[in-house]
């Protein structure tokens, strides 16, 4: 008897070049590395508030969607702790202070799009970004901690204090992929959505780097 293989699973194996071209990025690259600026930090920071409020929006209009719901939990929330972590960075007028670049804006369209209209795709948009704080996530504070000499402010979009065991709750969460009764078709559409988004990713990072570049100039 062959063995069967997961959604999750599969939607792992199929988005893993993506995921990995976006980590390797060279903005990100050179952030974790030690060779990023804390003002690179905040760059990368100021992005997330624009691409958060969209998800999070997006979250409130799909609470009631009867697959979408599944996945929505206030534990996840991470825009409270974004303007925390703004407000010390760069102080009280931080919103007056930040602007979405190209790409963010692009990406933040996306998710309102799909947010509005489509369960599936918000599901990817919530699967990358909230599993990906809860792994890669976790790393990238620990070493902003140790660069810029943060305790919690200033990195407390990457603590989830309601999630005790983030590994548990990214198996459940795994577990409810799998549970969704979508046809092959729809979950190729997923999958394709997930790309999309790691596409939207690398492309911020891209933004960041060149706008890193032309400040230098």
């Amino acid at each position: 008897m062959s063995n069967i293989v997961s959604f999750s699973q599969i939607l792992r194996e199929r988005t893993k070049s993506g995921h990995r071209d976006t980590s390797g990025a060279g903005f990100m690259d050179d952030l974790i590395s030690g060779r990023g600026t804390r003002e690179d930090y905040v760059a990368l920071v100021k992005q997330y508030y624009f691409i958060y409020e969209a998800l999070e929006n997006a979250t409130e209009r799909m609470k009631n969607d009867p697959v979408a719901a599944a996945f929505i939990t206030s534990k996840l929330t991470r825009l409270p702790a974004l303007k925390a972590d703004l407000e010390f960075l760069i102080g009280e007028d931080w919103l007056e202070q930040i602007e979405a670049l190209p790409s963010t804006r692009a990406y933040v369209e996306r998710i309102r799009e799909v947010g509005a209209t489509w369960s599936g795709g918000f599901i990817a948009h919530h699967y990358i970004r909230y599993l990906g704080d809860l792994s890669g996530g976790q790393i990238i504070r620990t070493l902003m901690k140790r660069q810029f000499g943060f305790e919690t402010n200033g990195v407390g979009f990457y603590l989830f204090d309601e999630i005790a065991k983030p590994k548990q709750f990214k198996d459940t969460y795994k577990e409810q992929l799998d549970a969704v009764d979508w046809d092959e078709a729809e979950r190729d559409r997923v999958i394709d959505e997930v790309i999309l988004a790691y596409e939207f990713n690398g492309l911020v990072f891209d933004d960041l780097a060149r706008a890193k570049a032309a400040a230098a100039a």
